[in-house]
């Protein structure tokens, strides 16, 4: 089999004009692989860590020179002449060379982008594109082109990823999964398009934030829900038949000590209060999903919502879990929540994601793959989802290139598996 040549790092720049790293690896026999690593805004303290410069006179301590140095001096050396096809082996040599529950010596960002680029240098060595690599070497899902995921649009953008008009981070639009993923993108973009259209007529800002989605001046949250409401019935569909809508709040940023701030609110609202809140929500717009409704440390106001909600709405955890397995066991056995975000990123090689893909499947919890607000046009996160059968993904808006690339990457899947069906 074909071994590793060479591997190089170098500091980019992400969506937000944002260092981060690079990864380039070779075979000898003259394959390649590019991978690049994305950055939350947003992000849970039990995160995978990663390596920052902390240099004030360059990028404002955000560099990312040490990452890219561990990738060159420490990692490339270790990985020299082994089998890319050897994902598992190569990844524990990673976790082993860092040796830090947290990834804080290597950092998260440097060992995922060689984690990363292994695994698309393994597809590339078998000649294969990497979401059939995937779909092969760990044997979770058969796609087609009707079970692809379906796609989570973040069509207003809150919190960390707006400009402080809203408390909630991110308002979904989730089209129904009865349908091929090319029409999901296009009922997702007419909306998206009509929303902006929505906002101009009410004189509303329509500037767009960190995922692409719309970043209005509105007085409460739920004025957000009812322009996207509008925007719905504008393009003849029904809400709730043909799409449904989603949240994802961000609760941890909303702390005030023991309790939680939202504008809807003159006071702050306990845990209790605000689970009231999202239930009278759920009768009012029926609540497909809500994603970290609570903070990352509240896990009996998780169970408690999830017992009262998660029958037909799925309470997703991602500052809760933040793609760790220890984190989901705890959840499983809680009734915390009954649906997962799968950020690489979080946990820092493809294998351990895989690991807690598999966990979630095992015990019926629904599988949501993410981009990062801060990303990159790297579009490997599209194959993921598919070669794992993720039964969401979350891309951000119909905008903004590093977005549409990772949409436009599962049409073209899309069509593969069109064409793959007919011969």
């Amino acid at each position: 089999m074909p071994k590793i040549k060479a591997i190089q790092s170098r500091e980019i720049l992400d969506s937000r004009g944002t260092p981060t790293i690079e990864t380039t690896i070779w075979s000898d026999n003259d394959h390649g692989a590019v991978a690049s690593v994305p950055s939350g805004a947003s992000t849970g303290k039990f995160e995978s860590l990663e390596l920052r410069d902390n240099d004030p006179l360059r990028f404002g301590g955000k560099g990312v020179l040490k990452a890219v140095r561990n990738v060159n001096e420490i990692i490339s050396p270790r990985l020299i002449g082994r089998d890319p096809s050897h994902q598992g082996e190569i990844d524990q040599i990673l976790i082993n060379l860092d040796n830090t529950p947290d990834k804080s010596k290597l950092g998260a960002n440097a060992i995922l982008s060689v984690s990363q680029a292994v695994c698309e240098l393994g597809a590339a060595v078998n000649e294969m594109q990497a979401y059939e690599y995937i779909t092969q070497k760990y044997q979770l899902h058969i796609p087609t082109q009707h079970n692809l995921p379906t796609p989570i649009f973040n069509l207003i953008n809150g919190g960390k990823h707006g400009a402080g008009n809203l408390d909630f981070q991110e308002f979904h639009l989730i089209p129904t999964s009865k349908i091929l993923f090319s029409k999901a993108l296009e009922i997702g973009d007419m909306i998206y398009q009509k929303l902006e259209e929505v906002l101009i007529a009410k004189n509303a800002v329509h500037s767009v934030g960190d995922e692409g989605g719309f970043a209005p001046n509105l007085k409460t949250n739920l004025d957000a829900m009812e322009l996207m409401v509008e925007a719905i019935r504008d393009c003849q569909l029904t809400l709730n038949q043909q799409v449904f809508l989603g949240l994802d709040i961000a609760a941890s940023n909303l702390k005030n000590g023991s309790k939680y701030r939202i504008k809807d609110s003159p006071e702050n609202l306990t845990a209790e209060e605000l689970t009231d809140f999202y239930v009278n929500m759920k009768k009012q717009y029926n609540l497909f999903s809500i994603e970290d409704p609570l903070s990352e440390d509240d896990w009996d106001a998780w169970t408690k919502l999830t017992l009262e909600i998660g029958s037909d709405t799925m309470v997703v955890g991602d500052d809760l879990l933040v793609t760790n397995k220890t984190r989901l066991e705890k959840a499983i056995k809680t009734k915390a929540c009954n649906a997962i975000i799968i950020k690489p990123n979080q946990v820092g090689t493809i294998t351990e994601a895989v690991s807690v893909v598999k966990l979630a499947k095992q015990n019926n919890i629904s599988v949501v793959v993410s981009h990062r607000s801060g990303d990159t046009d790297d579009i490997f996160i599209a194959d993921l989802a598919v070669g794992l059968g993720a039964d969401y993904v979350k891309f951000g808006a119909p905008a903004r290139g590093e977005r549409v690339a990772k949409y436009n990457r599962l049409s073209l899947i899309e069509l593969y598996l069109r064409s793959k069906a007919l011969t």
